[in-house]
C-alpha cells in the first residue's frame, strides 16, 4: 500500500518513479528454478529501508572488488543501497572475514547496507551435480543468477528498481555471465533494470589497487567457493 505523501522524480538512469515515503520491512524467501529443478531457501531477515531513497541497488561480492565502484558511483551522483549476499563464500571464517571489509568501508562512506541471510547449506544444495564444473562454467553461471535474482528482488522492494553488482569487476567472474544473469533477474522481476557495467575499464582497475593499499584491504585470491580451490579446478 502507497503512502499518501509520494511523488514522482526522475533518476539518473532517466527513468521517473513513484516514490513512497515511509519504511518497509519484510521478511522472505527464494524459489529458484534453473535447468527444471527448484531450490527454496529463507535469505533475507527483516530490516526496513526507506522507499525511494536510493538509485540502485549495488550487489557487492567483497571490498576489493566494490570500493572503487563505490567511490565512482557517488561520484557520479549516484547513492546506492549496498547489499552483501554471497552464500558461496566458504568457509563461515573466510565469509566473515569478507563482510567485515566491507562493513568497514561502507561505513566510512555514510552508506546503508543489507545483509542477505548466509545460506550456505542452501548453496551447496543448488550446486549440487556441478561440483566438478570449471571456474567460468555452468556452477558459476547458477550461482551468480541466484545473487542477482535476489539483488533485483531487493531492488524492487526497495522502490529504486535499478541493480547492479561488483562482481563485473572481478578477474575471476565471466562479464557474458554476469549479463546473462542480469537479465534473467529483470525478467523475473518486471520492471527492473540491471545496470551492466564492465567495472574494469575507465580506470577502475587501477582505482581498485590503490585503495587496496590505502585501506589494506584483505584481498582474497579466489572467489570464495569451496569447489574453485579443489584441485581438479581449471578454468574455461
Amino acid at each position: 500500500m502507497m503512502s499518501p505523501n509520494c511523488n514522482r522524480k526522475s533518476n539518473i538512469f532517466g527513468s521517473t518513479n513513484v516514490t513512497p515515503c515511509y519504511k518497509i520491512s519484510f521478511t522472505s524467501s527464494y524459489n529458484l528454478k534453473i535447468d527444471g529443478k527448484f531450490f527454496t531457501s529463507t535469505l533475507f531477515t527483516t530490516f526496513q529501508v526507506m522507499m525511494g531513497t536510493y538509485d540502485l541497488v549495488l550487489h557487492v561480492c567483497c571490498a576489493p572488488c566494490s570500493a572503487a565502484i563505490l567511490e565512482k558511483l557517488l561520484h557520479e551522483g549516484v547513492r546506492p543501497l549496498v547489499y552483501f549476499f554471497n552464500p558461496n563464500i566458504h568457509p563461515e571464517k573466510e565469509y566473515e572475514r569478507r563482510l567485515e571489509e566491507v562493513r568497514r568501508y561502507v561505513k566510512s562512506l555514510q552508506l546503508e547496507m543489507q545483509e542477505g541471510v548466509y545460506d550456505y547449506k542452501g548453496w551447496f544444495q543448488s550446486m549440487q551435480g556441478l561440483e566438478n564444473e570449471p571456474e567460468r562454467g555452468e556452477r558459476c553461471r547458477r550461482c551468480i543468477v541466484l545473487r542477482l535474482e535476489q539483488t533485483a528482488r531487493l531492488a524492487a522492494e526497495a522502490g529504486c528498481l535499478t541493480f547492479a553488482t561488483s562482481l563485473a569487476s572481478s578477474r575471476w567472474k565471466s562479464l557474458e555471465q554476469i549479463t546473462y544473469a542480469g537479465q534473467e533477474a529483470e525478467k523475473k522481476y518486471p520492471g527492473t533494470l540491471f545496470l551492466n557495467r564492465n567495472w574494469r575499464r575507465g580506470g577502475l582497475s587501477e582505482r581498485r589497487r590503490e585503495l587496496i593499499t590505502t585501506w589494506g584491504f584483505y584481498n582474497q585470491s579466489f572467489c570464495g567457493c569451496i569447489y574453485s580451490q579443489l584441485p581438479t579446478a581449471r578454468r574455461l
